[in-house]
């Protein structure tokens, strides 16, 4: 028997009970409460620090360790920056940054590797002068890219163990319950950080609006949150969205458009009821609104919308013609506006919408999707991750996911960007495998995979300029010529991962 602190003689074994802790008293195992009651004059209970190095030391941030950022702030980011000084500063070595992205904000990190603080990048993508240094070997280690759902496989699987994450939230109250919607920094869904935030060892939220608590509804709960740092300002709204993305008004790009809505039209994936993603790229803008003409013509409503969204889906949506809004990721202000406002506009994670390994993610349900490329090979296969020139300025984004997961999967690009080909023999990185790519859609003619022959029938009386994807590339020869191979050299600076985890490619160092 051992008698515990209130009392009582406890056995020591209890039979069908693992071992016995006697009580101790009710402060002794029982964190984030008052030490004692009664008093009115105790501070109110809540887990804010000072400041961004308190957080780093009080997280416990060691040499070697992997940290994780989000990139709902795009090019407004400022918190992975602030961050990584007050990082520096203190020293620390070897640090892994898994960021669910990495954008134009993000050039100081090329400081931070040439000084050793960062020994890796995991990423989706990576753009501007970090993308340009990474590609002419800045990195001993090897950058890993992922996709959006095999970022969430990699975390809820374990394989990516993020010791700390540092999630810049819009709004968020003193025990840590946050969303994105509102706020001056207000970024809409943060479905990217919704992942960290239940995974990672330890969670650290940074914000600029700290409001009355509860802070409801939540995006980010306060039982996954360790510690909170006000700070004046933790993005540029100007970098988070320039207000509401634009159509295109470039004759080639509505022309693309208006091919990729008649090949939606009839390729037998447009139905009353049907689904849909298409993204942010002004082709895609373009192709949401000539898919509202046809909606209205023929009386179709879609039954929901998924990915990353703009104003131009919320506006289809409160017309009534898209019944309900899957969000990942909210690209501009009416999209900010939406989730913050209507209830059919749901915020969902990463996992949710496109982890291949969880018991269903929403790509699976989609009908059709609408995604772009740099450039694509005969045989389908789909970079938008490096450049013509070899060098990265992309990102994998959701693009795998979407492309397997939909009923048709469209690819729309110029055939020719300035003096260079679109379609080619041969990609110089594969991020999407051809035997998931369903249609090429450009400005001069349509290319169906012939793995999808119904959809070539379907297609092929509906005066649609079919061509072979062959037959398109050398289309684009006779205006460009056949291109000078990049030159590389032997050192691999990116590997692609698929979203299941497998390797798909790799990434060389381009040639100075």
């Amino acid at each position: 028997m051992a008698n515990n602190a209130a009392g009582r003689d406890i056995p020591a074994r209890i039979k069908g009970l693992p071992e016995i802790r006697p009580f101790e008293g009710a402060f002794k195992n029982t964190p984030l409460v008052r030490k004692q009651k009664g008093s009115r004059s105790l501070p109110r209970l809540n887990k804010i620090v000072d400041s961004i190095e308190q957080a780093v030391l009080k997280s416990g941030v060691q040499d070697g360790m992997t940290i994780s950022f989000h990139h709902h702030l795009r090019n407004g980011d400022m918190v992975l920056n602030m961050v990584m000084d007050v990082i520096a500063n203190l020293g620390l070595k070897d640090l892994t940054i898994a960021s669910s992205s990495l954008t134009d904000a993000h050039t100081p990190l090329i400081t931070h590797i040439k000084q050793g603080v960062v020994r890796r990048l995991i990423c989706s993508g990576i753009r501007g002068e970090l993308a340009e240094a990474v590609s002419h070997g800045v990195l001993d280690t090897p950058v890993l890219f992922h996709s959006h759902g095999g970022r969430a496989r990699m975390i809820e699987a374990g394989e990516l163990q993020i010791d700390v994450a540092f999630l810049a939230v819009p709004s968020c109250d003193v025990y840590g319950n946050a969303n994105g919607y509102t706020g001056p920094s207000a970024c809409g869904s943060l479905g990217y950080a919704k992942v960290d935030a239940v995974h990672a060892a330890k969670v650290v939220l940074i914000t600029d609006n700290l409001v009355e608590y509860p802070n409801t509804p939540f995006s980010i709960h306060q039982d996954h949150v360790d510690l909170i740092v006000p700070v004046d300002q933790i993005g540029d709204p100007q970098g988070i969205s320039a207000g509401s993305l634009r159509m295109t008004r470039n004759p080639r790009d509505i022309l693309i458009a208006q091919y990729a809505s008649h090949v939606i039209e009839h390729s037998g994936y447009m139905e009353d009821g049907f689904s849909i993603q298409t993204g942010s790229g002004s082709i895609s803008l373009a192709v949401t609104q000539f898919l509202r003409d046809v909606m209205l013509r023929k009386n179709y409503t879609a039954s929901f919308a998924l990915g990353g969204v703009t104003g131009n889906i919320v506006t289809l949506h409160e017309e009534g013609l898209i019944k309900r809004i899957l969000d990942v990721q909210s690209f501009d202000q009416e999209a900010i506006r939406s989730i913050a406002e209507n209830r059919y506009h749901t915020e969902i994670d990463a996992s949710y919408y496109a982890n291949p390994h969880n018991k269903g993610c929403a790509t699976n349900k989609i009908n059709v999707v609408v995604l772009s490329a740099m450039e694509i090979d005969t045989d389908f296969n789909v970079n938008v991750l490096t450049g013509s020139d070899g060098v990265i300025r992309g990102a994998s984004g959701g693009h795998s996911d979407t492309a397997i997961g939909s009923g048709i999967s469209i690819v729309v690009a110029p055939l020719i960007r300035g003096r260079t080909a679109t379609v080619v023999d041969r990609v110089d990185t594969i991020i999407t495998p051809g035997e998931t790519v369903d249609v090429l859609v450009t400005d001069h003619g349509v290319a169906v995979n012939p793995k999808r022959r119904d959809i070539y029938d379907r297609l092929k009386t509906k005066h649609l300029p079919l061509y072979s994807i062959e037959q398109l590339k050398q289309k684009a020869e006779k205006v460009t010529g056949v291109p000078e191979p990049v030159q590389f050299e032997d050192k691999i600076v990116g590997v692609v991962e698929y979203r299941d985890g497998t390797i798909i490619d790799v990434v060389y160092q381009v040639k100075d």
